[in-house]
C-alpha cells in the first residue's frame, strides 16, 4: 500500500471508492495515459468492494448463451421489460430514461464482448430472475437473462483490479487506503479535489467492520474527481430515514447484505458541492433474507435464490396473494409483507425442494462457481442431496426448522422468534390446498402452473425448478421451513449524471470536474433501474457508468 507521507498532491483523476464501478473508471482513466489516485476508506483488503461478494450476475440481451437454450430475446423485448419495471413518472428521471436506452444497447451488442475480451466467461445456463406474473407490460423479465459470471463476484472484479496493480507497478497509480473524503474542494466553482482524514490502519479482514480512529487528515488537487461510494444498505438508519411509505412501514428489524461501511457517507459530501441527490426513495431490499450461521459484518444476512416450489406464508400463516411467489417480485412481495405488521416471513418446502432450488447469493456461499471448480460444480448443480453451503444453514442457520411430520414442523415455528402469531390451522389449511391441485395435470394454483411452465425451460429443469409433488410426501422430506427476513441491499436513487456521467447541479447544468458513478450514481443518471430493477442489471451499471465517466474524466483533464 503506498505510504500516506509519500502521497501525491497533484493527480489527473481522483477516483472516491475503490468498488467495481470505480475500478473500471481507474481503468479507463489508465488506459487513456492519466496519472490515476484511487482513495477509499477501508483497508486494502476491501479492494472490490461490494462486487467481491456478489454473484457475479450480468444481464446480457440476445446473448450466445440464450440462444443456445433456445431463448428468443431481443432489444425491443428487454425495453418493454425494463420501462414496465422501472414505471419511470417523474420529472427527474429525464436522464435515468436515456441511461436505460443506453444501457439496453450496451448489454445488447458490445457488453458481453467487451469483458470476454478481458478474459471473462459465463455459466451456460442462464438464469431467470424477476419473472413478473403480470401483463406483458408489467415488470418482470419476460425470458432468462441472468447470466452468472465464472468466479463470481471475484471473476468480474479480477479484470480491473490487475489494470490497477499493473498501474501501480508502472508508478501511475496512488492507492491510499484508510482515507476518508469529507469535503471536495471547490475552486472558481468547479471540483478540484478533495480533503479528509486518515484512518487509523487496520488489519481487518475483507468486510469486517473497521475503527473509525482519526490519525491525521490529507488534501489532493485533481483535475477531475469520480464519485464511487456506492449505496446506503449498511446504515439502517438511513434506509429507514429514505424508506417510501409506498413500501409500507419500514421495518424494525432487518438483516444487512452489504458490508458496515456502506453508509452513504459521500452523499451530503457531494451534495454540499453542487451535485443533485434524486430518487433517494427507491430502493432494492430483498425479502428472502436469513441470519447468516457464520457472519462477517454486523447483523450479515444471506439471500436466498430461490426456485419457484416454496410456499410462501406471511408471519400468521397466510399463504401470499399471486403473483408473489419466490423470484417473481421482488418489491411487490416487500410491499405486501410490509403491510402485515410484521416483519418476517415463511417459506414452506420440502427437502426435495431445497436440495434443487436453493441457491444463497454471493460469492462465498457458491464455492464450484467461485472456485471455477467443474468436479465441484456437477456434485452441487446436479447430485443429490442440498449444496455444501446451504445444508450448513440447515444444520447451524438460526432461521431453519427441519421435521418429520407438518404439526412438528409448525411447532418448530412457533418456537422462532415472533413465532408465536403462526396460526397452526392456518398453515395447514394452506399447504394441504395447494397439496391436493397436485392430483392433476391441470390446476387452478397459479403457483403450480407457473413452475410446471418454468420446466419447460431447459435451465429451470435442469438446476432450478424441482420436478413438481405433493410438499407433504413422506418420500420428498423431511419438511422444513425458513423464516424470511427484510435484508437490506441496493439505493436504486443517487447523484443525478449526465450521459457523460458528469454530475448535475440543481439547475440541470454540469458541476465543473465532478462525475458520479455505480450506486453512488443510482447506477446511472441518478436512478436508471425507477422503481424496480430486474436482477443482473446492478454489477453491468457499474461497469457502464464506470467505463462511460472513466472515459469522459479523461477526455476532460
Amino acid at each position: 500500500m503506498t505510504d500516506p507521507n509519500q502521497q501525491p498532491r497533484t493527480t489527473d483523476v481522483l477516483i472516491v471508492g475503490w468498488g467495481l464501478a470505480g475500478l473500471v473508471a481507474a481503468g479507463e482513466a489508465l488506459a487513456a495515459g492519466k496519472r490515476v489516485t484511487i482513495v477509499d476508506q477501508e483497508p486494502r483488503t476491501n479492494l472490490g468492494g461490494q462486487a467481491h461478494w456478489s454473484f457475479g450476475g450480468l444481464f446480457f440481451v440476445d446473448s450466445p448463451e440464450q440462444r443456445r437454450l433456445g431463448i428468443a430475446d431481443s432489444v425491443d423485448l428487454a425495453r418493454q421489460d425494463w420501462f414496465g419495471t422501472a414505471g419511470f413518472d417523474r420529472d427527474e428521471d429525464l436522464w435515468p430514461r436515456r441511461w436505460a436506452e443506453a444501457y439496453l444497447q450496451f448489454a445488447h451488442e458490445e457488453k458481453r464482448a467487451w469483458l470476454r475480451g478481458m478474459g471473462v466467461s459465463f455459466f451456460p445456463i442462464v438464469g431467470w430472475a424477476e419473472r413478473g406474473g403480470y401483463t406483458a407490460t408489467g415488470p418482470g423479465n419476460s425470458v432468462p437473462r441472468f447470466h452468472i459470471t465464472w468466479g463470481t463476484g471475484p471473476g468480474i472484479v479480477a479484470p480491473f483490479q490487475r489494470a490497477v496493480e499493473e498501474g501501480e507497478r508502472n508508478g501511475r497509480v496512488t492507492v491510499l487506503a484508510r482515507h476518508r473524503v469529507t469535503e471536495l474542494t471547490i475552486t472558481d466553482g468547479a471540483v478540484t479535489g478533495v480533503t479528509g482524514e486518515i484512518l487509523a490502519p487496520s488489519g481487518a479482514a475483507r468486510g469486517v467492520a473497521s475503527s473509525r480512529e482519526v490519525v491525521g487528515d490529507f488534501k489532493i488537487a485533481a483535475s477531475a474527481v469520480i464519485v464511487a461510494s456506492g449505496g446506503i444498505g449498511g446504515n439502517h438508519d438511513l434506509v429507514r430515514a429514505q424508506w417510501p411509505s409506498r413500501l409500507g412501514t419500514a421495518p424494525e428489524s432487518m438483516v444487512t447484505g452489504v458490508p458496515a461501511y456502506v453508509d452513504g457517507s459521500m452523499q451530503p459530501v457531494s451534495a454540499a458541492a453542487g451535485a443533485r441527490l434524486i430518487n433517494g426513495d427507491r430502493m432494492w431490499h430483498y425479502v428472502e433474507g436469513i441470519q447468516n450461521w457464520n457472519p462477517v459484518w454486523p447483523q450479515h444476512g444471506i439471500r436466498i435464490l430461490p426456485g419457484p416450489s416454496s410456499v410462501w406464508l406471511d408471519a400468521t400463516g397466510q399463504r401470499l396473494p399471486v403473483p408473489l411467489f419466490p423470484g417473481f417480485d421482488t418489491l411487490g412481495t416487500l410491499a405486501h409483507l410490509r403491510r402485515t405488521g410484521h416483519d418476517h416471513s415463511w417459506f414452506v418446502l420440502s427437502h426435495r425442494i431445497i436440495e434443487k432450488e436453493f441457491t444463497l447469493s454471493g460469492s462465498e456461499q457458491n464455492p464450484d462457481l467461485t472456485g471455477k471448480d467443474i468436479p465441484l460444480l456437477a456434485k452441487t448443480r446436479l447430485g443429490k442431496g442440498a449444496a455444501g453451503p446451504v445444508q450448513a444453514f440447515l444444520d447451524h442457520g438460526a432461521d431453519f426448522v427441519v421435521r418429520d411430520s407438518l404439526d412438528e414442523l409448525i411447532a418448530g415455528m412457533q418456537a422462532l422468534p415472533g413465532g408465536d402469531v403462526l396460526d397452526a390451522g392456518r398453515v395447514r389449511t394452506e399447504v394441504e390446498a395447494r397439496d391436493r391441485e397436485m392430483a392433476n395435470d391441470f390446476t387452478k394454483d397459479a403457483q403450480i402452473a407457473m413452475l410446471r411452465s418454468a420446466r419447460a425451460f431447459r435451465g429451470d429443469r435442469l438446476v432450478r425448478t424441482a420436478a413438481p409433488h405433493r410438499i407433504l410426501d413422506p418420500k420428498a422430506g423431511p419438511l422444513i421451513a425458513v423464516k424470511l427476513h427484510v435484508l437490506t441491499r441496493k439505493s436504486l436513487g443517487g447523484i443525478e449524471t449526465d450521459l457523460s456521467g458528469r454530475a448535475l447541479g440543481a439547475d440541470g447544468a454540469p458541476v465543473p470536474g465532478l462525475y458520479a458513478v455505480g450506486e453512488a450514481a443510482g447506477f446511472g443518471g441518478g436512478g436508471v433501474h425507477g422503481y424496480r430493477a430486474l436482477e443482473g442489471t446492478f454489477l453491468g451499471g457499474c461497469l457502464f457508468t464506470g467505463r462511460t465517466a472513466g472515459r469522459a474524466a479523461a477526455a476532460a483533464v
